[in-house]
C-alpha cells in the first residue's frame, strides 16, 4: 500500500511538471511562436491559455501592438547644397512574427537593420530637395515617397508600416548661424527700403503741403489786396464827396488824422503856437458864417 502511494506521487509529480512545461499564456499584446528545436512550428496569435509538448518545444514572445521606431538623427545635404539635420521616426505592427524571427531574430537586430533602411530613404529622398522645399508643404510630397519605399521593404521582416514622420529638420551650427546672418541682411536691406520709400512720401507730401500753403496764401493776399484796394477806393470816394460838399470838414479831418499819427504817447514837440500845424487848436471855437458879398 505504501509503495503504492508513493508510485502515484510520483506519477502525480510528474503530470503536474509535464502540464507546467506544456502550458503557455499568450496575452492581448503578445504573439506566440511555438519551436520546435529551434525549428519555427506554429504561431499563436489568439489571448488564452496555449499548449506546447514539453521539454521538446520552447516559446518565443513577439509584441502584437503598434512600436515605435526612432533611428539616429543625421545630416543631409540638400539640392541646393545647404546640409540640415534630419529626425525621422516610424511607427511599425509585427503580422508575420515567424518571418520576424527569422530576418531579424530579435528587436534589437530589426531596429538596427530598419533603421538603417529608414535613414539611407530618408538621405535619399530629402537630398532630392532644397530647404525652401523642406519648409514648404512639399515636405509632405516627400515623406509620401520616403514612407512608399519602406512600406515595400517590410513585408520582408513580417511588419508592417503603419507611418513614418520626419520630425524635426534643424539646420547645422555652421549653416544656422550663415542662415541667420542672412536672413539679419535682408532684413536690414529690406527695412532701409522701407524707410527710403517713408522719407520719399513724407518729401512729397511735404512739397505738396508746401505748394498748396504757397498757392493758399497767394490767393489770399490777392484778395486781400483786392479787398484793400476796394476799401480805399470806397474810402477816396467817401473822402472825396465829403470834400465835394464840405471843403473845410475835410481840411479838419485830415488835419485831426496827422494829429492821430503824430501825437502819440511821450510825443514832445516844439513847435511855435502859431504854426499852421496847430490852428484848428488855436482857433476852436464854431465857424463863423461865410460872407456874402453884395
Amino acid at each position: 500500500m505504501k509503495k503504492s502511494l508513493v508510485i502515484f506521487g510520483v506519477i502525480a509529480a510528474l503530470a503536474l511538471i509535464a502540464f507546467y512545461s506544456s502550458a503557455f499564456t499568450v496575452h492581448q499584446t503578445q504573439q506566440a511562436l511555438v519551436l520546435q528545436l529551434g525549428n519555427p512550428v506554429r504561431v499563436e496569435s489568439e489571448p488564452g491559455l496555449k499548449f506546447k509538448t514539453p521539454f521538446v518545444q520552447d516559446v518565443r514572445y513577439v509584441d502584437r501592438r503598434i512600436l515605435d521606431l526612432d533611428p539616429q538623427p543625421q545630416e543631409v545635404l540638400l539640392s541646393d547644397q545647404k546640409r540640415i539635420r534630419v529626425d525621422s521616426f516610424a511607427r511599425y505592427k509585427i503580422v508575420d512574427p515567424l518571418e520576424f524571427i527569422k530576418t531579424a531574430q530579435t528587436d534589437n537586430n530589426f531596429r538596427q537593420i530598419y533603421g538603417n533602411l529608414v535613414n539611407s530613404a530618408v538621405r535619399v529622398e530629402v537630398a532630392k530637395v532644397s530647404l525652401a522645399d523642406m519648409l514648404s508643404p512639399k515636405r509632405v510630397e516627400v515623406m509620401d515617397r520616403i514612407f512608399q519605399i519602406l512600406k515595400a521593404q517590410a513585408p520582408r521582416f513580417g511588419v508592417e508600416l503603419i507611418d513614418l514622420r520626419i520630425g524635426r529638420t534643424d539646420l547645422p551650427d555652421a549653416t544656422l548661424q550663415s542662415v541667420y546672418n542672412r536672413m539679419r541682411s535682408e532684413r536690414i536691406a529690406e527695412a532701409k527700403e522701407i524707410r527710403a520709400r517713408g522719407e520719399e512720401l513724407k518729401l512729397t507730401i511735404q512739397a505738396e503741403a508746401d505748394r498748396q500753403r504757397t498757392v493758399i496764401i497767394a490767393e489770399a493776399n490777392r484778395t486781400s489786396e483786392i479787398l484793400r484796394g476796394e476799401g480805399d477806393a470806397g474810402k477816396n470816394k467817401i473822402l472825396g464827396d465829403a470834400f465835394g460838399k464840405d471843403e473845410e470838414f475835410f481840411r479838419f479831418y485830415r488835419s485831426m488824422e496827422a494829429y492821430g499819427k503824430a501825437l502819440g504817447e511821450d510825443t514832445t514837440m516844439v513847435l511855435s503856437p502859431n504854426s499852421e500845424f496847430f490852428r484848428y487848436f488855436n482857433n476852436s471855437g464854431p465857424r463863423s458864417a461865410p460872407v456874402t458879398r453884395q
